[in-house]
């Protein structure tokens, strides 16, 4: 069904489930199963997806250079999540928990998409930014993984250097990659931010903003510890 699902019922009931599947994985962190299982799980969900949503494209002759390559964020998101899970090196974690969490939450909270439930289309977008979400909590929760200051530039500098390819990508295939060659169709959080191109340089300044949001529960953390030592010294 065509139209906006923004806040629809199905939206709803799908955000609830991300936060029930995100409870479930807090409880069940600490079992000794959850470090392959759980990895292995999500890897499933996040492969199969993509792997589900392509076979989609071209057996329904879908398949668009302008709509259809891995280029928005959320899809290389997924990538750098495979990645992450299978190699488990921090420096791809440090990149993908601002990217991932950031991008996939604007997604859920904002989807831009034009089918409701059970149409193929709805399902493989929320198992795919439900999995993003995931795969970057079971690295926190499981793996036990940190976040240092640091780490917001390196994910800002990754970041930039993402938005410089694509910016070509979408020149080359006439596509909006990441949405930097216009808005996107559905409302969303860019409608606030200028018209086209100055939208852009205005998002390089929200995601700062955002990504200094998703540090500071690390920075809160690093704080008290930081007074709890003082206080055992003394």
């Amino acid at each position: 069904m065509e139209g906006s699902l923004l806040f629809s019922t199905s939206h709803i009931i799908s955000l609830c489930i991300t936060f029930a599947l995100l409870l479930i994985l807090f409880l069940l962190r600490n079992k000794a199963w959850m470090r392959i299982g759980g990895r292995c799980f999500i890897i499933l969900c996040l492969a199969g997806s993509e792997i589900w949503l392509n076979y989609w494209y071209f057996s329904t002759n879908m398949w668009d250079i302008r709509y259809t390559l891995p280029f928005q964020l959320c899809s290389i998101s997924l990538y750098l999540c495979v990645w992450m899970l299978a190699t488990r090196q921090r420096w791809v974690f440090e990149v993908v928990y601002f990217l991932g969490v950031g991008g996939a939450l604007q997604a859920l909270l904002t989807p831009e998409l034009f089918y409701d439930f059970p149409h193929f289309r709805f399902l493989h977008f929320f198992i795919a930014h439900i999995s993003i979400i995931l795969a970057v909590f079971y690295m926190l929760w499981v793996e036990k993984f940190q976040i240092k200051f640091k780490s917001v530039w390196k994910a800002f500098a990754a970041l930039n250097v993402l938005a410089f390819m694509v910016f070509f990508v979408n020149r080359f295939t006439g596509g909006n990659y990441m949405f930097l060659a216009r808005k996107p169709t559905n409302a969303s959080l860019i409608d606030f931010l200028g018209p086209y191109p100055w939208y852009i340089l205005s998002l390089e300044l929200v995601v700062l903003l955002i990504f200094f949001l998703l540090y500071s529960p690390f920075f809160i953390r690093e704080k008290r510890h930081s007074k709890k030592k003082g206080k055992a010294e003394n």
